[in-house]
């Protein structure tokens, strides 16, 4: 197991950690169990996680139900991405800053600040008026949602043995896989009885609930000497990775790769970034230390979980693409098509941490990223006469694979630094999934439009020029050449379809659908690669030793 050269012992005698109501009864390094009351607490805190991961996880989701009704009230609906854009920027860029502060100034007073920042925002967005102030107030939520996200995992990191670790964190990953299912479902009830308003506003009471029982299981942070923030540091890396998510969502969509706008972004994440990485080498308490990527267990981790992120999250998005445009369903029902995987993906968590203590980490990450291969390879064979329930095994044995390895990640980088990194460890486990899933949606989307233009300049084409020039055919020559995806739009319309002429339809219909098939085929030939990248990682992973007993605290007195 690769560790940092400095010993652990050395670093705890200083670290000021949180830890789970108080332990009196011993001074021992190697502490047995706590006392009663420390269980009790114990139990308390566990709780008061739960429900906060819960519903973070659940506000992912259940706003996209409302979104049509917040359209229709506020207008805006050029903007309506920007509701989850500025979401989805602020929570990714305070991530690897939350955990590195959670070392700094304890658990308890950042991971309250990220709760009360949130059940802010919560109160904020139900109050908007307009479109402009939802998507600012999202944003600012967006900051206690990136602070919530890894402070549970880091608090587990803190309470329990490796073993147990293991076990909890299949628990949680199961519960980010619930919210998934239950989130529109929730979502949808919110709205109808009361108001796309009271999406926000029920995080308010759940939010203090957590916050109480949170504070009551958490010690407060006491530290002698004084805190050195890297200001530097996180100026940069707010700067850099900022435009790069702004870059990589717009680009090949909203303005062309080549346009001013998206080599701008691009050239200003570069020279932040670079800033950044000087800024780290001199800080005295970077946000990101660069000794951690001499650590070869922290960089194949942070790659793996990179690498399943580009081709999970990038070919997930592209699954209800294929459901509603080749097999006709419904939206609903292509979203019940996709119910069994985030269930297996619940499973898979909850049987993986308990599979790890006795097959390894190596050998289970291993073998769940082959289960994905696997899973990617099905479904580049996809065909426009595959039914719905191949489809839903496809997705099953992805969510297999993606269940046993998502949990081991964030335990194998717990497991391989001291309990004074675990913050920053982390969070950056978080922090790559994060940017790999948003370059995943980009690289694989710029996959399926390249090929998609090509196949259809060269299948419509030659069909067109057999049909009498009229105002349709001018206007499917234009899409042809400047927005190809956009002719999928008409399989997923039934009433554009019924309104299609049928000589038109029987010739056009056909060919679209088959440009789509073999188009996604691309998508998920390139994510397989990514995916297969990860299992080489994967086996270059050192032994990981999940322990059998609870990291060292300090004593009392110097907690």
């Amino acid at each position: 197991m690769n560790r940092p050269n400095h010993p652990e012992g050395a670093n705890l005698a200083n670290s000021g950690e949180d830890a789970f109501r108080p332990d009196t009864s011993s001074a021992s390094a190697e502490s047995a169990e706590p006392e009663h009351a420390s269980i009790k607490h114990r139990g308390i805190l566990i709780t008061g996680l739960i429900i906060a991961m819960l519903f973070g996880a659940l506000d992912q989701t259940i706003v996209g139900t409302a979104m049509p009704r917040i359209v229709g009230e506020l207008g805006g609906l050029a903007y309506m991405a920007w509701l989850t854009t500025a979401y989805m920027l602020t929570s990714t860029t305070v991530v690897p800053i939350a955990g590195k502060l959670a070392d700094l100034l304890g658990r308890r007073v950042v991971y309250v600040t990220g709760l009360a920042i949130f059940m802010l925002g919560s109160a904020l967005c139900g109050a908007a008026h307009t479109m402009n102030q939802l998507i600012l107030f999202r944003g600012f939520q967006g900051i206690g949602g990136g602070i919530m996200m890894p402070m549970a995992m880091v608090i587990i990191g803190d309470l329990f043995t490796g073993a147990e670790r293991a076990k909890w964190q299949g628990v949680f990953g199961a519960i980010f896989g619930l919210s998934s299912i239950v989130g529109p479902q929730i979502g949808g009830w919110i709205v109808d009885a009361l108001s796309w308003r009271w999406v926000f506003y029920i995080n308010l009471p759940i939010a203090v609930i957590a916050i109480v029982f949170i504070s009551m299981g958490l010690h407060s942070h006491r530290r002698t000497e004084r805190v050195k923030f890297d200001i530097g540091g996180i100026v940069t890396m707010v700067v850099g990775v900022v435009s790069l998510l702004l870059a990589l969502t717009f680009g090949g969509k909203d303005y062309p790769w080549t346009s001013w706008q998206i080599l701008g972004l691009f050239a200003i994440a570069l020279v932040s970034l670079t800033a950044f990485v000087l800024v780290e080498a001199r800080a005295a308490e970077p946000i990101l230390p660069l000794r951690l990527f001499r650590n070869r267990t922290f960089v194949l981790i942070n790659g793996i979980g990179f690498l399943m992120s580009v081709g999970m999250f990038g070919s997930i998005m592209f699954i209800p693409l294929f459901l509603q445009g080749i097999i006709g369903i419904s939206p609903s029902a292509s979203g019940t098509a996709m119910t069994p995987m985030m269930l297996t993906v619940m499973a898979g968590s909850m049987v993986g941490g308990r599979l790890v203590t006795k097959i390894g980490v190596r050998t289970q990450t291993t073998i769940g990223m082959l289960i994905m291969a696997a899973s990617f390879i099905l479904l580049a064979n996809l065909t426009v006469h595959t039914k719905t329930l191949a489809v839903t095994g496809c997705m099953i044995l992805l969510g297999i694979g993606m269940g046993l390895v998502m949990p081991l990640l964030t335990i194998a980088l717990q497991e391989s630094f001291p309990r004074t990194e675990l913050g920053v460890v982390t969070s950056s486990s978080q922090f790559f999934r994060q940017i790999g899933g948003t370059f995943g949606m980009t690289i694989l989307g710029a996959v399926l439009n390249a090929r998609s233009s090509a196949l259809l300049t060269a299948q419509l084409d030659p069909l067109l020029q057999r049909i009498p020039a009229n105002p349709m055919v001018a206007q499917l020559k234009s899409m042809v050449e400047t927005n190809a995806q956009g002719l999928y739009s008409s399989l997923l319309n039934p009433n554009a379809l019924a309104q299609m002429p049928s000589a038109f339809k029987d010739t056009l219909v056909p060919v679209l659908k088959s440009a789509l098939v073999e188009s996604l085929h691309s998508v998920f030939w390139f994510g397989l690669v990514f995916i297969l990248l990860g299992v080489v990682c994967s086996l270059f992973l050192g032994k990981i030793q999940i322990s059998s007993r609870r990291r060292a605290r300090p004593a009392p007195s110097e907690a």
